[in-house]
Parts: C-alpha cells; sequence; structure tokens
C-alpha cells in the first residue's frame, strides 16, 4: 500500500477507494500553510520530519493541502517557532518544547527533563496516558496552539567535554553549553550553564569559551564537528533520557480545517514521529563508530555524579512544583507513568536488552 493510500485509510478511517473518489476528491478545499521549524537544513534527522510531515499531508489530500518548510532563521529566529504560531505569523511550527521554559517550565515536561521517560514511555504517555491531553489543555488555554507528536531523537548522549569529569567537583565552575531544564539542575551543583545556538557551539568549544556542550547523539553531532575540539565523549544524557519533538498549530487554524484535514494532519504527523525516532536508531551505530575511529574517547558519567544529579533534580522539581501549580500537575503525571512503565521493562524489555547485549557477538 503507498503511502497515500496509508494516511487516507489510517487518518479518515474509511477505504482508501472511498476517500479517493472523484466526488471526495473535489470538495477538499485549498489550503496553504507555512511552517517553521526549529533546526537548520543540514539536520537532515529533525529538519526531515517536517519535510515527511509537508509532504504526506500534501499526498494524502491530492495536493489540495500544501505546507511550505522554512529553516530556523528564515521566516523567524529558530527558538522563536511557538511565538509565530502563538501569534499566527506562520499556521505551524516544529520545535523542542523545553526552549520555552523562559515562558514556563511546565513545557519542558512534554519534551525532555532529567531523569524521566524513555522514548516508548514517552510515546504510550502521549498517544495512550494522559500527556497530550495535558499538554493540549495548556497549551490551548495559554498559548493558543495545538500540539501533535512529532518525532523523537532516543536517549541521548551527555555531551562533548574538553576534560574529564571524574567527580562531583569536577562540575564546579564547568562552562556547559546546555539546552531545556537540565541547566536548573546542574546549576545546583556548580555547573553555569550556556544558552548557545547549534551553530555558535563548535567555536566555543575551540577557543575554549565553554568547557563542554550537548547536542543530540553521535549521528548528529558528528556533522557539528565537535569530536575535532573536545575529545571526551559522555553518557548517559540523563537530561534527556528521550526528547520528544511536536508540530505546533496555531488554534484557530486548526479548528478552521475539515475533520478529514484534522484527521490527515494527525496522522501525517505520527508517520513523521515513527520516522525520525527510526532515523535515529539507525543512523547512530554507524556514526559512533566513525567518531570512536577518529579519536572520540567514550566516558560514562561516574555513578556518584549520576547519583548527586538525581538529588539535585528531585529538589529542583519539588521547588518548581511548590510554585507552579501546571508543572506539578504534568509532574504528577509523567512520573506516576513512568514509575509503573519501569516495571514493566524491569520484567522483560530491560532483561531481554541486557541479555542481548551481553551475548550481541554470539547471536
Amino acid at each position: 500500500m503507498k503511502r497515500r493510500e496509508f494516511l487516507k485509510v489510517g487518518a479518515a478511517g474509511m477505504a482508501a477507494s472511498t476517500l479517493a473518489a472523484p466526488a471526495v476528491a473535489q470538495s477538499m478545499p485549498e489550503v496553504r500553510w507555512r511552517l517553521t521549524a526549529s533546526w537548520p537544513k543540514s539536520l537532515d534527522t529533525l529538519y526531515g520530519a517536517c519535510e515527511i510531515f509537508a509532504k504526506s499531508v500534501s499526498e494524502a489530500t491530492d495536493n489540495k493541502f500544501q505546507i511550505q518548510v522554512f529553516a530556523g532563521g528564515e521566516i523567524v529566529p529558530a527558538l522563536q517557532a511557538l511565538d509565530a504560531v502563538q501569534n499566527g505569523t506562520v499556521e505551524v511550527g516544529h520545535s523542542a518544547m523545553y526552549y520555552y521554559i523562559g515562558k514556563d517550565p511546565t513545557w519542558a515536561l512534554f519534551c525532555a527533563v532529567p531523569f524521566g521517560l524513555n522514548t516508548r514511555q514517552q510515546n504510550a504517555w502521549f498517544y495512550d496516558g494522559d500527556g497530550m491531553k495535558l499538554m493540549n489543555e495548556f497549551g490551548g488555554k495559554k498559548y493558543n496552539v495545538y500540539s501533535l507528536v512529532g518525532g523523537n531523537t532516543g536517549a541521548q548522549m551527555g555531551g562533548w567535554f574538553r576534560k574529564e569529569i571524574k567527580t562531583v567537583d569536577d562540575l564546579k565552575g564547568l562552562k556547559f553549553r546546555i539546552g531545556g531544564w537540565a541547566g536548573k539542575t546542574l546549576q545546583t551543583l556548580g555547573v553555569v550553564p550556556q544558552q548557545i545556538a547549534g551553530g555558535d557551539i563548535y567555536p566555543a568549544l575551540e577557543k575554549g569559551t565553554i568547557d563542554a556542550a550537548e547536542w543530540v547523539g553521535p549521528y548528529d553531532d558528528e556533522k557539528l564537528g565537535f569530536y575535532k575540539v573536545a575529545p571526551y565523549y559522555y553518557y548517559p544524557g540523563w537530561w534527556e533520557g528521550a526528547a520528544a519533538l511536536h508540530f505546533l498549530i496555531n488554534q484557530a487554524k486548526w479548528d478552521e480545517l475539515p475533520k478529514n484535514y484534522q484527521a490527515i494532519v494527525t496522522a501525517a504527523a505520527g508517520l513523521a514521529n515513527v520516522e525520525t525516532t527510526g532515523r535515529y536508531d539507525a543512523r547512530n551505530p554507524a556514526a559512533l563508530k566513525r567518531l570512536i575511529a577518529a579519536g572520540t574517547q567514550l566516558r560514562a558519567f561516574p555513578q556518584p555524579v549520576m547519583e548527586a544529579c538525581l538529588k539535585a533534580s528531585n529538589e529542583v522539581n519539588a521547588e518548581t512544583s511548590a510554585a507552579n501549580p501546571d508543572y506539578k500537575k504534568v509532574l504528577d503525571s509523567m512520573q506516576a507513568f513512568r514509575n509503573d512503565e519501569y516495571l514493566w521493562w524491569q520484567v522483560a524489555e530491560y532483561t531481554y536488552d541486557t541479555f542481548m547485549i551481553r551475548t550481541r557477538t554470539r547471536a
């Protein structure tokens, strides 16, 4: 079955032949939207999610519904996608919601927070738990946006460091480019968080303006060349056990769409969500091998460092929850879901994965 027919069946809940019938096709209105992304075109995984989305919507509507995709900076700066959608500059954006913690830290909970959900758990929370319900209650009420899950990077790496991290004390005074809500946690441990756009990270590391930087993982990080100026590559990125991306749609524009168009857009976002994670899972292993061959030194964060970060994260969550009812409501839902999920992981997923990791050269 071709993608066009698949989307028509899955989105509209009817046979493809029915949806594609001339009378129905002729009744489809012409719609033209613009999408602003938070990514450069060079990051084909992240920007690629937008292309998958736009192409799928176009194919499923016989080109009646066209979405033109723009990279970060072409219409608005990369980290202003939410603002552009909210005020109607564009109809849709694609972004990582922890970029907007300056507006409200609650946004981070829908993207990635320290010691949060892994990728599959996050999707389960969004699709079958309360995740998207909570996100659209929060975003619709306060920011005039309707959101759809639109990709996930999977568990991220801990970043590139110019020096080794052996103890918690090594974090003190460290100038660390880090995105999202994790900076708040690391700040309590003496780190000096830096907010630097992706394109400016390499020269900052090279000049020593910063001591460390995190981005995503091997495939994206290799493209940005960090291994040339920071030899130590740490894992895991405990602040992003998964990082969800979302399509943000202006609420009024969403409400204007016919129901069949809403269903097609929802299905296209779901396709982008699955394909983006698949691309990362498929491409990261080879990229990691290339990085190691180029001299990258892999390092695991020491257990005492991980424990100190968990303690600091819990304190930040407690403090923020006490001051922000929205944050507390979403955090409580996410953590309860995570704790139940790991009961299942402990029984089946984790035991299978650890066995296969131990025996991967023999299987």
